[in-house]
């Protein structure tokens, strides 16, 4: 066991534990804590692509693979192309993000980096966290795990996964509208699923294509494998192309409450702290935003995880959750209904949970009323 006691470990250097990290060593405040990150991978693959939306440049500029001020959306037999406005849908490549934070990291004397598999941990006035390796002690962790409970407790929550492929496709003509992604485009369905392409065109002979389920159950390769082939090749008339990489993932769209984790020695994040977004997989803003609350949080002598969570969109999100779970089939109807019906800055806004709540309502009253306040009733009555 080693004699240093960190103020801080964070465990697991994803989206989350990297963005809290170079929060911390870029804040003056903690410039004397030291701070440990454990992670078991070296990150030395593009194993996932992050896509946000924001106004202006942010501060992930400098690693930004493509960005667009355009949307499409194809449901229901109709076609939508319009623009974001003042926002930007921007796509990050993990190897980039990982490439950025550790040499922004590197060097900096409170910070210590460890590759180890964190077996279990254990509180006492300070954290033991016992790796393959050794043990450390620190004051407080921020730990990216899942807590074995969200997969083995039946506690009534809904679990939606939010499950696809994608092939990174290179095409001998170019083909691609690089000016526009697609955000959903239900033209090739799984039959009752709410299932949908999605498209970054990197350029207009280059492009990424996932095939994206929201639903209960995990597809075969096979299965992906075959509704991407048919959309390159039948609905977007591709002959001649390589497929340069392949990207799957699986995330949870789930009304866990995923913050009964959290303790005065142990703050969750990323998916395991319910950073996801329930009602839309997005996670990387949100957890930007997460991480400078926290920072915010420690400096007031708050718990670090004060504050994240919104009632108001968790409700929300538990509603359209359970639409989803019941009425699986009706996804393409929703997305139609949400935006062909709505503005898309509003739906940024929203899904962003910067909305008002009379923003707020008009985009809920778009929807089908039936599934929705019966939907919003069952929530009710199972609190």
């Amino acid at each position: 066991m080693g004699s240093t006691i960190y103020d801080y470990a964070i465990i697991g250097a994803g989206a989350a534990g990297f963005q809290l990290a170079l929060s911390l060593s870029k804040d003056a405040y903690f410039k004397d804590h030291k701070i440990l990150v454990i992670e078991k991978e070296d990150h030395r693959t593009n194993d996932k692509t992050w896509c946000f939306w924001e106004k202006g440049e942010g501060k992930w500029q400098d690693i930004i693979t493509k960005s667009w001020n355009n949307c499409q959306v194809i449901a229901s037999d109709q076609k939508t192309e319009v623009s974001l406005g003042e926002y930007s849908y921007k796509m990050i490549e993990a190897i980039n993000f990982y490439n950025f934070a550790k040499k922004e990291l590197e060097g900096v004397s409170n910070i210590a980096f460890v590759n180890a598999s964190v077996e279990r941990i254990s509180c006492h006035d300070t954290v033991e966290i016992i790796t393959d390796d050794q043990t450390f002690l620190a004051k407080h962790i921020f730990d990216s795990r899942i807590n074995d409970a969200f997969f083995n407790e039946n506690d009534g929550s809904i679990r939606i996964l939010q499950h696809f492929r994608g092939w990174l496709i290179k095409t001998e003509n170019e083909v691609f509208n690089d000016h526009a992604f697609t955000m959903m485009d239900f033209s090739v369905r799984w039959p009752e699923t709410t299932s949908f392409m999605y498209v970054l065109p990197i350029s207009k002979n280059e492009a990424l294509i996932e095939y994206t389920f929201f639903s209960s159950t995990l597809a075969n390769d096979e299965d992906y494998d075959k509704m991407i082939r048919h959309y390159i090749e039948d609905i977007l008339g591709v002959g001649n192309y390589d497929v340069r990489n392949i990207e799957t993932g699986v995330i949870p769209m789930s009304n866990y409450p995923f913050h009964k984790h959290n303790t005065e020695q142990i703050t969750k994040i990323g998916t395991a702290g319910g950073w996801v977004r329930p009602s839309s997989g997005y996670s990387f803003k949100n957890a930007e935003k997460a991480c400078q609350l926290i920072l915010e949080n420690i400096k007031n002598n708050k718990l670090p995880s004060q504050g994240i969570f919104k009632k108001r969109f968790a409700f929300y999100d538990s509603i359209f959750l359970k639409v989803l779970e019941d009425h699986n089939y009706l996804g393409e109807k929703i997305f139609h209904d949400m935006y062909f019906k709505n503005d898309i800055e509003k739906i940024l806004k929203f899904l962003d949970q910067d909305s008002t709540l009379l923003e707020e309502l008009k985009i809920i009253s778009s929807f089908e009323k039936g599934p929705f306040s019966k939907a919003m009733i069952q929530i009710l009555l199972s609190r």
